[in-house]
């Protein structure tokens, strides 16, 4: 699905492809891993929590630069959350040394599927 978007006074306009209606907006390309496989390696008040609606994901950025890092969530690949089963979300744009073209993407279809 395309949606157009632009800024407040409407001189820039754009369309993106939508995956989910906050990550679209945020525009993160996000990796799943078990939060045993994730360490914060920085203070934990680097990170500022966002959460909206039911309160069921936990999206962190960090409080200086405002970058959006990664989230705490229950796994949603069947499209139910799984509280038993959760994932750290990371966003991979923010991956050092990392070639993103290299990476195969599997594009989730968050917003109509949730």
């Amino acid at each position: 699905m395309v949606i157009k978007a632009s800024c407040r006074c409407k001189a820039t306009t754009f369309e993106v492809f939508c995956t989910c209606s906050f990550c679209s907006k945020r525009g993160s390309l996000w990796a799943y891993y078990s939060p045993a496989q994730f360490k914060l390696t920085s203070p934990a008040e680097n990170v500022t929590v966002y959460e909206w609606g039911s309160k069921t994901v936990k999206h962190g950025f960090c409080a200086v630069c405002g970058c959006g890092t990664f989230t705490e969530t229950p796994d949603w690949s069947t499209g139910e959350p799984d509280f038993d089963n959760p994932k750290i979300s990371v966003n991979s744009r923010l991956f050092d040394d990392s070639d993103l073209d290299q990476i195969e993407v599997v594009v989730i279809d968050g917003k109509n599927l949730w």
